[in-house]
């Protein structure tokens, strides 16, 4: 486990992500984090335990990519996922892409999603319950 995660998965570099010079291609880190997030949000259970969480819509609005390291194709890397902040209407998540053998830290994300309503495309506030649940999170 990193410090400061608690959740982490792990999947490797399929040959169609790399570009021509043999490393990932820049936009799949942004596929890494939602393959990432999906397990992330499964890990925590929030779907069973708020059934409001269904019905809650979350728009990317940001994302901040650090490229540290290339990775390479057959490279495992572990993804570490946590909720950094929780703001009126957005929720602020962290990705740390490490490879899954050596340790390296190879990129950060830090992604910002507001919660919409479908019908107005405008911000929503977070409810109570998905509030107090994400809060309740393990950090470690």
């Amino acid at each position: 486990m990193r410090e400061g995660f608690a959740f982490s998965t792990r999947f490797k570099v399929r040959y169609a992500e790399i570009d021509a010079q043999a490393i990932v291609f820049n936009s799949r880190y942004l596929e890494y984090a939602d393959v990432a997030v999906t397990e992330f949000w499964e890990w925590t259970g929030i779907a069973e335990a708020l059934p409001e969480w269904r019905t809650a819509e979350f728009h990317v609005r940001r994302s901040e990519i650090d490229y540290l390291k290339p990775f390479a194709w057959g490279d495992e890397i572990e993804a570490f996922v946590r909720v950094d902040r929780i703001g009126g209407s957005s929720i602020t998540k962290r990705f740390e892409l490490c490879h899954a053998t050596t340790g390296d830290l190879h990129c950060v994300i830090q992604m910002v999603s507001v919660n919409v309503d479908l019908a107005t495309h405008r911000p929503v506030t977070i409810s109570d319950g998905i509030r107090g649940f994400l809060r309740g999170l393990p950090t470690q």
